[in-house]
């Protein structure tokens, strides 16, 4: 699935697309009027591709309560029906748990705001059910653990020992579950059949095996986040256990665990239906279907807020609350799974659990999963030492799609701030007191330049998607480093070194790391399963989207004056220059317009694609002749070079016809290097 660890504005962990990429779709619109209207405008396209401005961050008061329910219910009241009312966001939940029981949980707003008419029906804290997106994966790491601890699994065996399919493999070093679980398995992303409509269940082999994506980083090396990963780990347990998915996760965590209103299944079981909340993009618009997760363990599961708060006290190891692992087992799924000898530097940064991620803060140990559908978004966090767990989930995008961003964060960072708050004991020293200044701008300047995401798409026409979403690394004189936008965030943000190669936000609590080699930056890691790798100075926005622009502003006026020119000819009983070759001529037009026609196909098949919505494969493949006619007319626009020159036409036609082939050459390097023209359709 293209979504993500969400509080991660510009990764998606389940279910819709990874918000970078959304922004990337503003700067392909960008491009398709570059290549309709011909206009180059890489200034305009590097705004476009920004995001919209999100929506302040909702205030929460700071500073030390005690954590009881009244104070608990009094905040969240006070914080939450305003937020959601101005963000567009229907309605959300919110549970608490602490010292082994549920403290609160609390609903808002509304379940159906009845905009498809009848009446509007309000959150019920108790009984509403909710899609948690990604933060399913816990469940499916938590049923991968109890099978390690039954000795049925090994975390470090090769899962080609447990499958009956193959799984595509460019490196010899083995894909683990712990690979898996950290999702540095290495595979690219996968899109198509993220999420669906309808009423058929998923297969989970068959989403599986056919078309998997392809490896693309050696295992363990680089953090990928990784849908297909997880559910990988997801099929292992079904095939070990010798029962569905579904069925293992019911037996062996939602009935033990006490969640009675839970569920993997999609569609829904009957009893569940009608307490199901819709889901919407934004509140005053009518709410959409339920979703169909194309990998189910990566995202599928359906919960009420009071089986999450049963959920995390069993991952606390709470008395009573359901036994799913041994307590040496649950120290194991939340401590740092990888190190230094195959991340090497990169360990430095926050690091992925088996499941979680490490989302620390105040100086207190925090562990958490976000996950996002295209309506839904949620997030849990567990205190291990604090005996402390904390769940929300929103049932709409809100107001231009960014507007759970800040929200979320208000409740997640504000119920740190207010429950525990840094001290000067747990606090590490602040930034700026361990590296030099001349060593901080040595490296700021090693480290500058621009970056794509691990998680993308290599194989086929959606690498597309980095040259249009790239995060630019900016090296300050001071020896800070000004990151656009910044690591889990959808606004540039300032870091500084405070070890070697390692850096952290100025007035702020995230970390980053650096592998280094050879005097270069190999990548850079955030926030656990999220890398940043040096982007190809040939693929900066900055390059390709004039040079397309212009190339198709030039096609564009060679096929408007070709027509032109014939008319005009006619007019005047000229004949055409001797040494103009009809054949070469015509193919030479056909090429220009098959070009034009390619860019602006491609353009609206990104677009389509990013949207969730599914593209034929013959399609694609029809696409694909198109920009080959493309690409192979550069050998009749070199020949009518040759005659213009041979038969002195002038250097108006000796120059046009130049501009011609530089046209056609430029779309044709972009379309072997973006991928267009790749043998895989398979996105």
């Amino acid at each position: 699935m293209f979504s993500t660890h969400d509080h991660t504005p510009t990764e998606r962990p389940d279910g819709a697309p990874p918000r970078r990429a959304r922004r990337a779709l503003a700067a392909l619109g960008v491009l398709t009027a570059l290549v309709l209207a011909g206009a180059p405008a890489a200034a305009t396209a590097a705004t476009a591709a920004e995001p919209p401005t999100p929506a302040p961050p909702v205030s929460a008061p700071a500073g030390e309560h005690d954590l009881v329910a009244s104070d608990v219910d009094a905040w969240l009241d006070g914080l939450l029906p305003a937020a959601l009312e101005s963000a567009g966001i229907a309605g959300g939940v919110v549970t608490v748990v602490h010292d082994g029981e549920i403290l609160t949980t609390r609903g808002y707003g509304h379940a159906d705001t009845g905009t498809t008419g009848g009446d509007a029906v309000p959150v019920d804290a108790e009984t509403t059910l909710f899609r948690p997106g990604s933060v399913s994966k816990l469940f499916t790491a938590t049923a991968v653990l109890q099978l390690v601890e039954s000795g049925d699994l090994d975390l470090d065996t090769d899962v080609a020992e447990y499958l009956d399919f193959d799984v595509p493999r460019r490196f010899d070093e083995p894909i683990t579950l712990r690979t898996l679980l950290t999702h540095t398995a290495g595979f690219e992303e996968r899109v198509g059949g993220l999420i669906g409509f309808g009423d058929q269940p998923v297969v989970l082999r068959d989403a599986l095996a056919q078309d998997p994506p392809e490896q693309v980083y050696e295992p363990g090396t680089v953090p990928a986040y990784s849908n297909y990963g997880n559910a990988l780990a997801g099929y292992v347990v079904e095939r070990v256990s010798g029962v569905p998915f579904e069925e293992y996760v019911e037996r062996n965590i939602f009935e033990p665990a006490g969640m009675t209103s839970s569920t993997f299944v999609q569609p829904l079981p009957g009893d569940l239906t009608d307490r199901m909340s819709q889901g919407y993009t934004s509140s005053d618009v009518a709410p959409g279907q339920f979703e169909i997760v194309g990998t189910p363990p990566a995202g599928s599961l359906t919960a009420s807020a009071p089986d999450m708060a049963r959920f995390m006290l069993a991952q606390l190891g709470e008395p009573g609350a359901g036994p799913l692992l041994e307590p040496a087992t649950l120290d194991q799924m939340h401590s740092p799974a990888l190190d230094e000898s195959t991340l090497g530097d990169l360990a430095a940064a926050p690091r992925m659990t088996l499941g979680f991620f490490d989302e620390s803060r105040n100086g207190h140990r925090i562990i958490g999963h976000g996950g996002d559908t295209q309506f839904f978004h949620s997030h849990l966090q567990l205190y291990p030492e604090e005996r402390t767990g904390i769940f929300i989930s929103l049932n709409s995008s809100g107001t231009g799609g960014y507007a759970t961003v800040p929200l979320r964060e208000a409740v997640l960072q504000g119920f740190t701030d207010r429950y525990f708050p840094a001290d000067d004991a747990a606090v590490t020293p602040a930034p700026g007191t361990t590296v030099d200044q001349d060593t901080a701008r040595e490296h700021a300047a090693l480290a500058e330049g621009s970056y794509v995401s691990s998680r993308g798409v290599r194989s086929n026409f959606l690498a597309a998607l980095d040259v249009l979403s790239p995060t630019q690394l900016t090296a300050r004189a001071d020896g800070r480093l000004l990151i656009t936008p910044g690591p889990g965030a959808v606004t540039p943000a300032l870091y500084e070194e405070v070890e070697p190669w390692v850096w952290r936000e100025v007035d702020g609590q995230r970390t980053l790391a650096m592998r280094v080699a050879d005097g270069q930056v190999e990548a850079i890691v955030y926030e656990g399963a999220f890398t940043l790798l040096p982007g190809a100075p040939e693929r900066a926005p900055g390059v390709v989207l004039p040079v397309l622009g212009v190339s198709a502003l030039i096609l564009l006026v060679a096929a408007v004056a070709w027509p032109v020119g014939a008319i005009r000819r006619r007019v005047r009983h000229e004949s055409l220059p001797q040494g103009t070759g009809r054949v070469t001529r015509i193919l030479t037009k056909i090429a220009a317009i098959a070009t034009v026609l390619a860019l602006v196909g491609w353009a609206i098949t990104v677009q389509t694609v990013m949207s969730l919505q599914e593209v034929p494969e013959a399609s694609l493949r029809q696409l694909q002749v198109v920009q080959a006619l493309g690409a192979l007319g550069i050998i009749p626009a070199v020949l009518q070079v040759v005659g213009a020159v041979r038969h002195r036409h002038g250097w108006r036609r000796v120059l046009g016809t130049v501009l011609v082939v530089l046209a056609l050459a430029a779309a044709a390097w972009y379309a072997v290097d973006l991928r267009l023209l790749a043998p895989s359709v398979s996105y």
